[in-house]
């Protein structure tokens, strides 16, 4: 037979490593939930920018054609 000491002591120490565990598990899920407000933020931004960008080109008169090569070539 198991000595009951010893079945204790696996279970505290199982109990520990499962609110340890437990512990890991939340710290984690609020770093993805931080990541992703950061890239709901950027993905604004970049929005933000693109439509900047947009009505430049637009009152610029669009994008510049490619220059043509110096003569040396």
């Amino acid at each position: 037979m198991t000595d009951p000491d010893a079945v204790n002591a696996r279970i505290e120490a199982l109990e520990v490593r499962v609110a340890y565990q437990d512990k890991v598990i939340e710290d984690l899920n609020q770093a993805v939930i931080d990541q992703w407000k950061k890239i709901d933020a950027l993905r604004r931004q970049l929005a933000e920018v693109q439509d900047r960008v947009e009505v430049v080109e637009d009152s610029a008169g669009g994008p510049r054609p490619p220059e043509p090569p110096p003569p040396h070539y």
